[in-house]
């Protein structure tokens, strides 16, 4: 599985490293994801998916509706 939010699709981007004489090499930041079991209420049961924490907080304040909505158009891959 890639290294990409399920639900807000943030992945990893590129950037430099830059030491004390800036030199620069190339380097990659990665999204913080988390695997995180969650119970959607609209499909009345538990969904698995791989988060960043900032979905996690968007899910936790505004609720599950939109990751349900998802899932049931096929946006989003469920075992």
């Amino acid at each position: 599985m890639s290294r990409k939010c399920q639900v807000s699709g943030v992945g990893p981007i590129s950037g430099n490293n830059i030491s004390h004489a800036h030199n620069k090499t190339k380097r990659r930041f990665l999204p913080n994801l988390q695997k995180k079991r969650i119970w959607v209420q609209e499909l009345n049961r538990f969904v698995t998916l791989k988060l960043s924490t900032s979905e996690i907080r968007n899910i936790a304040k505004n609720g599950t509706a939109h990751i349900a909505k998802k899932i049931r158009n096929g946006e989003i891959k469920v075992r």
